[in-house]
């Protein structure tokens, strides 16, 4: 009887992508709602953006996390919101930083958490497809 391989994701690589992807959703989500609770009227934008990229991020760790088709689509369409979403407002946070009276998770190319936030998307894309190649490899072999 042979056994067959776990999914790709699943493995050593794609468990660390996907912890560091629920840290920041947790993070991110965390972060903006005291921040809506609490102080709200002082960056609404700022602090929407980051609820944006916490639900995001949380989209993308389930994404990622799961082994089939349409969730692999998901994280990809979620990996690539995200990327767009850090190029656009950390060159917005850079061009007029009177529009972003305080930090989002994204504020200059998300310079506040290392540039994790930037490099993120780009490793969760790769990984999917990474991922996408090795199941199609096996399909095609069995």
């Amino acid at each position: 009887m042979s056994e067959t391989a776990p999914p790709a994701n699943r493995s050593g690589p794609g468990r660390v992508l996907i912890a560091v992807y629920a840290v920041f959703a947790l993070a991110a989500t965390a972060r903006a709602t005291v921040q809506i609770l609490t102080d709200f009227e002082a960056a609404p934008l700022a602090y929407l953006l980051s609820a944006l990229a916490g639900v995001i991020y949380i989209v993308a760790t389930v994404g990622i996390a799961r082994a089939d088709r349409t969730s692999h689509l998901v994280a990809m369409v979620s990996c690539a919101v995200e990327l767009a979403g850090v190029l656009i407002v950390g060159t917005l946070s850079l061009v007029d930083p009177a529009a972003f009276p305080d930090d989002t998770v994204w504020s200059r190319y998300g310079s506040g958490y290392l540039f994790i936030p930037l490099v993120l998307p780009v490793l969760g894309l790769l990984w999917l497809r990474h991922v996408n190649r090795l199941d199609r490899a096996r399909a095609h072999a069995s």
